[in-house]
C-alpha cells in the first residue's frame, strides 16, 4: 500500500515539474519578443529625434547667415533695387503718341500767267500756243499729302516744335478747249480755210512736292505751322510747244490744323509756288488757298 501511495506521488511530482518547464520555457520566449519590439520602436524614436536635431541645426544655421550684417555693396545694391521697382510703379503708362498724319487736301489756284505759249511770230501763229491752250488763270485743285513725323524739339533747338516731312501730290485742271495753236497754223498755210485738227483738251497740271514743314505747339489741339522752302515738281498737259512737260520749281507756305476729334484734323493753308524757269513757254507760277482733312497714324 505504502509503494503504491510512493509511486503516486511520485508521478505526481514529475508531472508537476514538467509542466512548470513548460511554463517557464513559454515565458521566456513571450519576453524576448517584447523585447525585439521594444528595441524596434526605440531605434525608430532615436531615428525620428536625429532629423528634428538636423532639422533644428539647419534653421539655426539659416537665421544666422539672415541675421549676419550685409556687406555695404549688397545693401546698396538692394537699395539701388528697390528703388527702381518703387520709380517702375511710381510711373506712368506710357502712351505711344500718334505723330503721323494723312491729309485729303483741296482748295482754289490762280496762276500769275494764262496757261499757255508767251513766245511766238506775232500774226503767224507760228510758235504761239500751237500745243498749248491759253485759259483762264483760276483753277481748282485736289490731292493728298502724308507728314511724317521726325522729332518734337526741333533736334533740340527749340521745345513743343515738330520737324516734318511733307510729301503731296495735287492735281489741278484750269478748263477744256476745243481749240489750240494748231489749229491757227493749219489754217495760215491753207491760205484761210479753217481746218479742224484738234478735239476737246482738257488743260490741268500735276504738282509732286517734297517739304520741310515746321510745326508748332506740340501737344495742343491748334498747331500752326510753315514751310520755309520745298521742292515742287510741275507736269503739264498739254505739253509746251516745245513738247516738254515737266519742270521743277520751290514752294514757300503756311497754314494750320486743328484736332477736331481725337485722331481727326482739320486745316487750312496758303501755298505760293514759284519756278526760275518756264516750262519753255508756259509759266507754272501762282499760288494756292485750301483746306484739309487728316487722320493720324
Amino acid at each position: 500500500m505504502i509503494n503504491k501511495t510512493k509511486l503516486a506521488l511520485g508521478i505526481a511530482t514529475a508531472t508537476l515539474t514538467m509542466t512548470g518547464a513548460l511554463v517557464s520555457s513559454e515565458a521566456v520566449a513571450g519576453s524576448k519578443t517584447q523585447h525585439a519590439e521594444v528595441a524596434g520602436v526605440n531605434s525608430k524614436v532615436d531615428a525620428l529625434e536625429a532629423q528634428l536635431q538636423a532639422m533644428q541645426a539647419e534653421i539655426s544655421r539659416l537665421r544666422a547667415e539672415t541675421s549676419r550684417p550685409r556687406s555695404s555693396a549688397e545693401a546698396d545694391k538692394v537699395q539701388e533695387l528697390d528703388q527702381w521697382m518703387t520709380s517702375v510703379k511710381s510711373a506712368p503708362v506710357a502712351v505711344v503718341e500718334k505723330d503721323h498724319l494723312f491729309s485729303a487736301r483741296g482748295g482754289w489756284m490762280h496762276l500769275n500767267d494764262n496757261r499757255g505759249s508767251t513766245s511766238g511770230i506775232g500774226g503767224s501763229g507760228l510758235g504761239e500756243d500751237v500745243l498749248t491752250s491759253g485759259t483762264d488763270k483760276d483753277a481748282f485743285y485736289y490731292g493728298g499729302a502724308i507728314d511724317f513725323n521726325m522729332n518734337n524739339n526741333l533736334f533740340g533747338l527749340m521745345d513743343h516744335t515738330s520737324f516734318l516731312m511733307e510729301l503731296g501730290i495735287e492735281y489741278s485742271e484750269l478748263g477744256d478747249r476745243k481749240d489750240s495753236g494748231l489749229d491757227n497754223v493749219i489754217t495760215t498755210a491753207a491760205l484761210g480755210q479753217t481746218v479742224n485738227l484738234q478735239q476737246t483738251v482738257t488743260v490741268n497740271m500735276l504738282r509732286i512736292n517734297a517739304s520741310p514743314k515746321i510745326k508748332f505747339m506740340h501737344g495742343s489741339k491748334f498747331r500752326p505751322w510753315l514751310i520755309p522752302v520745298g521742292l515742287d515738281m510741275n507736269i503739264i498737259s498739254p505739253p509746251s510747244d516745245a513738247v516738254t512737260v515737266l519742270n521743277t520749281g520751290m514752294q514757300f507756305g503756311v497754314g494750320a490744323e486743328y484736332e477736331l476729334l481725337k485722331g481727326i484734323v482739320i486745316g487750312a493753308d496758303g501755298r505760293y509756288h514759284h519756278t526760275f524757269d518756264d516750262v519753255d513757254g508756259v509759266d507754272t507760277d501762282g499760288f494756292t488757298l485750301g483746306g484739309s482733312l487728316g487722320f493720324k497714324f
